[in-house]
């Protein structure tokens, strides 16, 4: 056995004192024993000049992982088979962002996880142009906000009607959401996201798949005719023979299960999402087991779990999950060192990643935050974004974060290389 092979068996055995040797560099496959990730948006996918400097920069400042945007709003920033290629890419068809990323990164022995956004569908302020872009052809998939439900109830979704309500109504709820989502519960909108997510892992060497909105907006949406139909057929196998009698009498009014029944039309909405995170991990373990499979989760569990029916701890527990990324993102060093702690006590140090909100505080409140992560054990750190570290602003005022966060915090990793 040679050096390298020496090395690399060591490192991924124990696991502990490779960080000088970055074994991430001999094998993007090998986790590190310190996760030290970058989220890249989908911007800086749109050239080969930004994601060669991308990566460059990555290396250059020890970082050894990036979680790299390529599902944005129903588009691809890769050769996709089942949905558009995103209009920012620069127009040369054989530039694949994904590939390219893939390929720049793995020379340097950076790992590269995919990062798809998972049921957020369209901006609401900026609707997408592509005429095969599912907000046009599936348009019976967009989620419904609960004050629209009746009146949507028996709208053909074809109507151009149907989806200009939804926008309409979303932009006056911008303060809790982002733009237009994907009804969880519908099963061709599962079977659509499992599709896309198996072509990514087939055709492209990643290293891991990270699920991003991977949940509900908020708990007035999703009131669609799918999903209260299929909740009325899930609902009514645990009805007593008079309370079905009772409601059939009333089924006129769509919401009435809903309504007469909200903490187990929660409890369904819950069901919808795990049961794409499970079908998805299963379907990435098959192919290749060594993949990471991820998930960029609110830090309040509570919240998660009650207002946006995502149940991040139970697919820990559960096994669906390898890695839960929380964005934790207050500028608050207390609140994010107990929100970490909370996690990686209900999932182990392995399978938590601290994401950071570096996009809403200086370089050395982020530094706080990765030492404090260490502290209460967690496998390592997710800075939220690359785009933003590389950009000059009021807290960034000489562009030179990720230099600052090297300096102060991934040391090893650079004395590492000049050796």
């Amino acid at each position: 056995m040679n050096t390298t092979s020496k090395t690399l068996l060591v490192c991924a055995l124990l696991a502990t004192g490779c960080a000088r040797h970055r074994p991430a560099v001999l094998n993007p496959r090998i986790v590190p024993p310190e996760v030290r990730a970058l989220w890249v948006v989908r911007n800086t996918l749109d050239h080969p000049d930004s994601v060669k400097a991308m990566v460059a920069r990555a290396y250059a400042n020890g970082f050894n992982t990036l979680v790299v945007q390529v599902r944005g709003r129903g588009d691809a920033f890769y050769n996709a088979r089942w949905e558009p290629r995103a209009e920012s890419i620069v127009k040369d068809r054989k530039f694949d962002p994904l590939a390219l990323t893939i390929r720049e990164a793995h020379r340097r022995g950076i790992a590269v996880h995919a990062w798809l956004n998972t049921n957020l569908l369209a901006n609401m302020d900026n609707l997408p142009t592509d005429p095969r872009h599912l907000y046009y052809t599936r348009p019976d998939l967009i989620a419904v906000p609960y004050k629209l439900a009746r009146a949507l109830y028996a709208v053909d979704p074809r109507d151009p009607q149907f989806r200009a309500q939804i926008v309409e109504y979303s932009k006056a709820a911008r303060d809790h959401v982002e733009g237009l989502y994907m009804s969880p519960a519908a099963p061709e909108t599962k079977e659509h996201i499992y599709s896309l997510w198996m072509d990514v892992l087939e055709r492209y060497d990643v290293d891991g798949i990270n699920f991003d909105y991977v949940r509900y907006p908020a708990p007035d949406y999703d009131y669609s005719r799918t999903s209260l139909d299929r909740f009325r057929l899930w609902l009514l196998p645990q009805l007593a023979d008079d309370e079905r009698a009772r409601f059939a009498a009333m089924e006129s009014d769509p919401l009435v299960y809903a309504d007469s029944f909200p903490a187990k039309y929660n409890d369904f909405r819950r069901a919808q999402v795990t049961e794409l995170v499970e079908r998805i991990y299963y379907g990435v373990k098959k192919r290749n087991p060594a993949v990471v499979v991820s998930a960029d989760v609110f830090a309040n569990a509570k919240d998660a779990y009650e207002n946006r029916f995502q149940d991040w701890q139970g697919w820990l527990k559960s096994g669906f999950l390898d890695v839960a990324a929380l964005m934790a993102y207050s500028i608050s060093t207390e609140t994010f060192r107990e929100q970490i702690r909370v996690a990686v006590e209900a999932g182990g140090r392995d399978r938590v990643w601290a994401g950071i909100g570096a996009y809403r505080q200086v370089s050395d409140s982020t530094v706080a935050k990765i030492l404090a992560a260490r502290e209460v054990g967690a496998r390592g750190v997710v800075l939220f974004s690359y785009d933003w570290t590389v950009r000059k602003s009021e807290l960034n005022p000489d562009g030179n974060y990720l230099q600052r966060i090297m300096k102060a915090v991934f040391q090893d990793a650079q004395a590492g290389k000049s050796r």
